[in-house]
């Protein structure tokens, strides 16, 4: 396999990853939206914390994907 068949390869694994990332930010940030008033407050920091690990893993895999794209254009 020649390098720039796998960037190609990699940089489809990361927009899978990145699509299901936005999805599941998305997600949780409506359930917050829609719940904040309802839900226990331990529930709305675990929420809250995990929406906001999901959206640094979103812009680490948006940068590792910007990266693999530069590779690409130098092969």
């Amino acid at each position: 396999m020649s390098k720039a068949d796998r960037l190609k390869e990699e940089i489809g694994w990361l927009k899978v990853a990145f699509g299901i990332a936005v999805a599941l930010d998305a997600s949780l940030v409506a359930w917050l939206a829609q719940n904040y008033a309802s839900a226990k407050p331990v529930i709305l920091i675990a929420a809250l914390v995990a929406a906001v690990v999901i959206a640094a893993v979103i812009v680490l895999v948006n940068r590792r994907a910007y990266r693999r794209i530069e590779e690409l254009e130098d092969v």
